[in-house]
């Protein structure tokens, strides 16, 4: 009986010791899966943080608020920072503001990244097209192709290509494939457009960027073409139209606001044109052609002297431009100071050889008395 009675007794207890073992097992899934909770609450709110500094840089990219842009992309973390969507959008900040070294840093990181992505590849492609880098150049647009011959940024690689090197027909042909394949790819139109205006073919330019315009009516790019052609013809007031509707896409854009104000000069409204040329400055230091063309407005104005300042502040930011010094020479002569006149066309004869029989022109006047020239550089 006794045996019996601690034989009951032996299965109560290793229930009981089993109950517990259950508890104890059921309180670690529980703390494991509260962890776990935690754990991927942290995780969702900073994707959560990323996804949204994202969306802001893309908005403010889409508004071309570059600067805002970049500082967005910036303050996201350097594991996400260094991917290919992030290093294309800073790429394409850069390239909108005309700072062509920091936009093709930027690209370039972006296929170093992801060497087999070939969105933004034709944004690289016009980097290097405004650097002069004909090798890195022909080397991105034979890779390019041969990743994916049946993408649009591909064929704008190719042309660009051919563009730097002046085969401005085989250049079309690029770019009218790459049209062939993605028909919805407006920046294709717009290359082409370009490429028709260096062969002075300005009708199919302009139904090139209407086409882009029809496909995108935000291409700024487009409107500025538009814009070019329309002042190389002296249609001043239609010019001043298609560059305002590129600026008001692109308010940051320091060489769609200089092309403004040289069409205001054209057109005589001088105080204007340089209102806007001072602004194109200020936004983009590094881009001499503003002060320069800020320099012929107040030679238009008679103010010689301040004229004067300006060349010979372009002149500093870029040395070997020909045309600044044989203006400031021009302007030095108007002003009497002769020795500096000579100076400034030396400089400009030993830039420039082709152009010697302009220089040397003003060279032999130098000491005749100052008259209005029409000669321009």
């Amino acid at each position: 009986h006794q045996r019996s009675l601690r034989g009951d007794k032996e299965p109560a207890q290793q229930q009981q010791q089993q109950r517990r073992t259950n508890d104890n097992d059921d309180d670690l899934l529980a703390a494991e899966k509260n962890n776990n909770k935690e754990e991927y609450e942290k995780l969702s709110s900073k994707l959560l943080k990323v996804l949204c500094k994202l969306g802001v840089a893309r908005d403010f990219l889409a508004r071309s608020e570059c600067e805002a842009a970049l500082k967005a992309l910036h303050g996201i973390p350097a594991r996400h920072f260094e991917t290919g969507w992030v290093q294309h959008a800073v790429g394409r900040c850069h390239l909108e503001a005309a700072d062509y070294e920091a936009a093709a840093e930027a690209l370039r990181r972006m296929r170093r990244v992801e060497p087999h992505r070939a969105e933004g590849l034709d944004l690289l492609s016009t980097a290097l097209w405004h650097l002069k880098e004909e090798v890195e150049l022909c080397y991105l647009a034979r890779g390019a192709v041969d990743l994916d011959p049946r993408c649009p940024e591909a064929w704008c690689c190719a042309g660009n290509c051919l563009s730097l090197q002046k085969e401005h027909d085989a250049a079309i042909k690029c770019f009218r494939r790459a049209i062939a394949v993605d028909p919805t790819f407006a920046y294709a139109f717009t290359l082409c457009g370009h490429e028709y205006v260096a062969n002075e073919d300005f009708d199919r330019a302009v139904a090139a960027y209407r086409h882009a315009l029809r496909v995108d009516e935000r291409h700024y790019n487009a409107w500025y073409g538009l814009g070019a052609i329309q002042y190389a013809q002296q249609k001043y007031d239609l010019a001043e139209y298609h560059f305002q509707r590129a600026l008001d896409l692109n308010p940051q854009s320091s060489v769609l606001r200089t092309y403004l104000g040289m069409t205001l000069h054209a057109a005589g409204r001088f105080r204007e044109a340089l209102d806007h040329l001072e602004r194109a400055a200020i936004m983009e230091p590094k881009n001499p052609q503003a002060r320069f063309q800020r320099a012929n407005v107040l030679l238009s104005m008679d103010r010689s002297e301040d004229a004067l300042d300006e060349l010979t502040r372009v002149a500093d930011a870029a040395p070997r431009e020909a045309s600044v010094h044989f203006l400031k020479g021009k302007v030095c002569k108007k002003l009497g100071r002769l020795d500096e006149a000579m100076m400034a066309f030396l400089f400009a004869l030993d830039l420039e050889p082709k152009d010697s029989n302009l220089i040397k022109s003003a060279i032999d006047r130098l000491e005749e008395p100052d008259i209005d020239e029409d000669e321009k550089f």
